[in-house]
């Protein structure tokens, strides 16, 4: 298995369809990779939705997508690890074949662009006001050397808003070797109504 996509997912019955429509059509052999679902606190028919792409669906009662993303990773098969947003989509049917172009034995660890909605294309490097350059820390515009991070101990905290933050840069503390792809694949849809991310910030 080379690529395992994981999903954390909480009541989304209504939209998760997208995010898994776009990786059930890539035109990989699907015996290379697999999708997994996982339903935290779920308590609508998000696990039906998940059962027409996938039967690798577990759930979980966290109320942290960091933790549901670990339950998801302590399951993953594949070589390389990906993370999917409930509400997200990648860009085309090509991603994974795109990805596994890029495998060549010098990487754990390789960042490709994304689609920010309304704001555009978004490469992988940021260019801070006095001039540094930046990785982004979200995980889901990245490929993660899955057996590298079970080497290297890296696992993902019961924080909330900034999960995302910690497990990257615990991830880049351990020195990872680096590919960059300044290609998006990704399409990032911030702050979607009624999302955790929207509703954490409305709670304060």
């Amino acid at each position: 298995m080379e690529f395992s996509i994981v999903i954390p997912a909480h009541n989304s019955e209504s939209f998760i369809w997208k995010a898994l429509e776009s990786v059930y059509s890539q035109s990989y052999d699907p015996n290379q990779y697999e999708i997994i679902v996982v339903c935290d606190k779920c308590n609508d028919a998000t696990r039906d939705v998940a059962k027409i792409y996938t039967n690798k669906i577990i759930e979980t009662n966290f109320g942290r997508d960091g933790l549901a993303r670990q339950a998801g990773t302590d399951i993953a098969t594949g070589d390389w690890l990906l993370f999917m947003d409930d509400d997200d989509w990648w860009l085309h049917e090509y991603v994974l074949q795109t990805l596994h172009d890029q495998i060549d034995g010098t990487f754990n660890l390789l960042l490709f662009g994304f689609v920010w909605k309304s704001m555009g294309n978004i490469d992988p490097i940021r260019i801070m006001p006095d001039g540094r350059q930046v990785y982004w820390p979200n995980v889901w515009s990245k490929m993660h050397d899955l057996n590298w991070l079970r080497k290297v101990g890296v696992r993902w905290t019961d924080q909330r808003m900034t999960s995302d933050l910690r497990f990257t840069r615990d991830e880049f503390r351990e020195a990872p070797a680096l590919k960059v792809l300044h290609q998006p694949l990704y399409y990032y849809n911030y702050m979607r109504i009624g999302s955790q991310t929207e509703v954490a910030r409305n709670e304060g």
